[in-house]
C-alpha cells in the first residue's frame, strides 16, 4: 500500500504540510489509555501520530513501506522513542504483539482491490495481543468528497526551505469504488511535478463483511472524530475492532 505521492524524498518533505494534525489525533490518542502499551501505527508516514504515542510512555512500532517517509520520521525531534520498520501491512512480520494498531492518514484507502484488503487485516489480525483493537478511518462514499478535488477548490501555498510550493488536486478518473486523482506541485524555481494515485472508497457494509471474515469482532463504528454515528452525510467511517 504504498501511494507514489511519497515515495521521493522531495514529496514526503511536503506531507507535514499538506496534513497537519487534526481531530483525528485525539481520537486516536484517546484509544490507547493508560501507558505503556504496545502500539503499531502502520502506515505512519512522517510519524507524527507514532511520535507523540511515544511521549504519552508507549511503546510504539511505526511502519511504513515508503523509506523516503521513514527518513523524515526518524530524523524528528521523539523520533528515537520509536522503533521504525520498512514494510507494508500485508509483510508485516515481527514477533510482537500489539495491544493496539492504528492505520490512519486513510491509508486503508490505498487497499485497492479484495485481495490486498484481505491481506492487510489478515496480518494484522495475527499481530494484535489477545483483547487487543485494531483501528482506521476511511473516507465515507456516500459523502462523495472527492467531488471537491478540483484545482480551484485545493490549491495551496506550502512553505518549504527552498521558498514556497504551489500543490493542488485534480481528479483523473472514477470508476466505480476507484477514484483516480493526481498531486500537482510547482516546486520552487518553477519545477512541476504531478503524481498520480488511486484511492478506494468501500461502505460500511462490504468494511464490516471484512472484518468479520478476518476475525475481528466487536466493532464500534464512528461516522466523524467527535464520535457521532455514522449516517449517509457522514464525513468519515471509523472502525474499531477487537479481538477477544
Amino acid at each position: 500500500m504504498l501511494s507514489p505521492a511519497y515515495a521521493d524524498a522531495r514529496l514526503a518533505a511536503l506531507y507535514d504540510a499538506l496534513n497537519p494534525p487534526g481531530d483525528e489525533t485525539g481520537f486516536y490518542l484517546s484509544l490507547a489509555g493508560q501507558p505503556p502499551q504496545v502500539i503499531l501505527d502502520m502506515g505512519c508516514g512522517t510519524g507524527q501520530l507514532a511520535r507523540a504515542f511515544a511521549a504519552r510512555g508507549h511503546q510504539v512500532t511505526g511502519a511504513d513501506p515508503a523509506a523516503a517517509m521513514l527518513a523524515v520520521a526518524r530524523a524528528r525531534p521523539g523520533g528515537e522513542q520509536v522503533r521504525w520498520i520498512e514494510t507494508d501491512a500485508a509483510g508485516l512480520a515481527v514477533p510482537t504483539r500489539f495491544d493496539l494498531i492504528v492505520l490512519t492518514g486513510h491509508v486503508f484507502q490505498l487497499l485497492l482491490d479484495d485481495r490486498a484488503v484481505r491481506a492487510a487485516l489478515g496480518t494484522l489480525r495475527r499481530h494484535l495481543a489477545p483483547h487487543g483493537r485494531l483501528a482506521f478511518e476511511t473516507r465515507n462514499p456516500e459523502a462523495r468528497e472527492w467531488q471537491y478535488w478540483s484545482p480551484a477548490e485545493t490549491r495551496q501555498r506550502i512553505e518549504t526551505p527552498g521558498g514556497p510550493a504551489v500543490v493542488h488536486y485534480d481528479i483523473s478518473s472514477v470508476t466505480g469504488p476507484l477514484v483516480s486523482y493526481e498531486t500537482c506541485i510547482q516546486f520552487p524555481g518553477g519545477e512541476n511535478v504531478t503524481v498520480p494515485d488511486t484511492l478506494r472508497f468501500m461502505d460500511q457494509a462490504e468494511l464490516a463483511g471484512f472484518l468479520t471474515e478476518a476475525r475481528l469482532t466487536d466493532i464500534t463504528w464512528h461516522g466523524d472524530w467527535d464520535r457521532s454515528p455514522v449516517s449517509p452525510a457522514s464525513p468519515e467511517i471509523i472502525a474499531v475492532a477487537g479481538v477477544h
